[in-house]
């Protein structure tokens, strides 16, 4: 385990400084008047407002939360408004329900699939990101962490569109330590994770185990652990250990540009 530990050990206030830098730089060199991002209150995106209002100290931040009815947990919407107020940032909620059923009643009329609709939802919610990012000239910061990138658990142009991704190179563990660090609700902290795409959904379900074991996974591959190492030194099943490897490699597609021929 004492590869695994020292990948996955931080210094959460160094960090926090070398995020908050890095949304300021990114912003600095594209001329941007500032950024918005969308505010689920869940511990991602509340961490990424965190720390943008940290970082942008003029407070040009628009968070927008976009719950579905009958999805999305009321508390959820409370809890991003509040959020949002106590940083002193702008908030807008924009339901997507009118939206998505518009579009699926116009594309697919009588027709569903969980995953298809799931996707459609993440992909109008960052169709309303870039649409106020244009309208105000602001950047888009996505809220997806490296186990989530890592394993594909994303919506390729959906939640995974974004010209920034602070909490992009820490793994959910170490997110969570350094939303303690800048002062996350304990509350938001301890959350399940959910996208939210449907009633019920949770990460954990979904992914078939929880983030501090898919850590670990990956964490090992980082540390050059083989299969059969990082099994031993976890009380990961080699099986398991090999399935997410494979997730990795065949969701490499969502983090790269279309493949074109060589001519």
């Amino acid at each position: 385990m004492g590869n695994i530990e020292k990948i996955l050990k931080i210094n959460p206030e160094r960090t926090v400084e070398k995020i908050k830098k890095f949304i300021q730089n990114k912003v600095e060199e594209v001329g941007s008047r500032g950024v918005v991002l969308g505010l689920s209150g869940g511990l991602d995106s509340s961490t990424t407002a965190f720390l943008c209002s940290e970082a942008l100290k003029d407070k040009n931040i628009l968070a927008i939360s976009m719950p579905e009815k009958g999805i999305t947990d009321p508390q959820n919407v409370e809890d991003s408004e509040r959020i949002a107020r106590n940083l002193g940032i702008k908030f807008q909620k924009i339901g997507i329900s009118p939206i998505f059923e518009k579009i699926k009643g116009e594309i697919a009329p009588g027709k569903g699939e969980k995953h298809a609709d799931g996707n459609l939802k993440a992909r109008i919610r960052m169709v309303i990101l870039y649409y106020h990012s244009n309208l105000l000239d602001y950047l888009v910061v996505g809220s997806s962490n490296k186990s989530e990138l890592k394993c594909g658990y994303f919506t390729k142009y959906g939640d995974g569109a974004s010209d920034l991704l602070p909490l992009g190179s820490l793994y959910k563990t170490q997110v969570r330590k350094i939303a303690k660090e800048i002062g996350v609700p304990q509350k938001i902290i301890d959350k399940k994770p959910s996208a939210e795409l449907w009633k019920g959904q949770r990460d954990s379900q979904e992914l078939g185990l929880a983030y501090d074991k898919i850590d670990k996974i990956y964490a090992g591959f980082e540390a050059g652990l083989s299969e059969k190492e990082i099994a031993e030194s976890t009380d990961i099943s080699q099986s398991t250990v090999r399935e997410f490897k494979l997730r990795k490699e065949n969701s490499k597609h969502k983090l790269q540009r279309p493949p074109k021929p060589t001519l």
